[in-house]
């Protein structure tokens, strides 16, 4: 298949470029390069520089007969999402639009695009499915809720096919080592506990130790971007074999709080992870964790790589080279 991957230089994007890439198909990236790397895109792919925010370059782009398109091209900082609604409208939503109207003029029927279950805000209950209220708490959030509406209609008027998945919070590098640039910038847990083990940061601040969990922490489900790739790939399985869209959650059921992941770095690495408790930030819930039921049954997808240590450790290998 020719397949578009549109910000398949970013974190999760190259993961799934590689994996088509391996699969044989014929890939294009599309990507401004913001937050990606040249370096992470497989060397089988077709590398195409350009913004969804230019009609140009979407224009240009889509000479090119494509089968599928996968959509992955967002800003996704809900902090900065709340401080810059501005750019999040124009680059998550615009860009998207933009994107789809490329698609309808050229004939594109399918999209799969990278959601978020911050379109579900607070849990109401928890472990969070598809069915819970769709009530987002920040405008990022926002944005990918827009574009799953927007998703629906065009699908109604226009005949586009889409898979619309929902993950918390990705993390890893993958397990065979063919991605090797961290992302340029984060604001995630994860990466920030790494970058205190090489020594890039003195400590990391935890916001909050008086939540209602064992040990005081937030605790959140994390998804290795290895079994993210793989339910993309099953989800264009999905909408090549059938005449339906897609909406699911991917996660692991399983939560790891705050002190916990710090406690594994420390023993993955060998060091001492420095940390201090300050207050709570507004807009953590004490728990969110998903279930993928659903995409069990629909797509016969379920989290493989997602433990703790092995997503930690996929982590170490790629920090643990990195220049100070």
């Amino acid at each position: 298949m020719k397949i578009l991957v549109v910000g398949g230089a970013g974190y999760i994007g190259s993961h799934v470029v590689a994996d088509l890439c391996k699969k044989g198909h014929n890939v294009f990236v599309f990507d401004n390069l913001y937050s990606g790397s040249v370096k992470n895109i497989d060397k089988k792919a077709n590398f195409i520089k350009g913004d969804i925010n230019s009609e140009n370059d979407l224009e240009k782009l889509f000479k090119i007969k494509f089968d599928i398109v996968f959509h992955f091209a967002a800003l996704k900082a809900a902090g900065e999402s709340m401080e810059n609604p501005g750019i999040y409208s124009k680059n998550n939503i615009n860009g998207t639009i933009n994107l789809l109207n490329a698609m309808v003029s050229h004939d594109v029927k399918k999209i799969i695009f990278s959601s978020s279950a911050a379109v579900y805000g607070y849990p109401e209950y928890l472990p969070i499915d598809e069915k819970h209220p769709i009530k987002p708490i920040n405008y990022y959030g926002y944005t990918k809720k827009v574009i799953e509406e927007i998703l629906n209609w065009y699908g109604k008027l226009k005949g586009i096919k889409y898979a619309a998945l929902r993950y918390f919070n990705a993390a890893g590098y993958d397990i065979n080592g063919r991605i090797t640039k961290r992302e340029k910038t984060t604001a995630n847990l994860l990466p920030i506990v790494l970058e205190c083990a090489i020594g890039l940061r003195d400590r990391i601040n935890i916001f909050g130790d008086d939540y209602d969990t064992p040990d005081g922490t937030g605790i959140r489900d994390y998804i290795h971007v290895n079994d993210l790739s793989i339910a993309h790939l099953k989800a264009m399985e999905y909408l090549n074999d059938n005449n339906n869209n897609l909406v699911l959650n991917l996660g692991t059921g399983y939560g790891y709080s705050v002190l916990e992941v710090v406690k594994m770095v420390g023993k993955i690495t060998g060091k001492d992870i420095k940390y201090s408790i300050v207050g709570r930030r507004e807009g953590d819930p004490a728990k969110l964790i998903a279930v993928s039921n659903l995409a069990k049954k629909t797509i016969n997808w379920e989290a493989k790589y997602s433990d703790l240590e092995t997503i930690l450790s996929s982590m170490w290998e790629l920090y643990s080279k990195i220049k100070v």
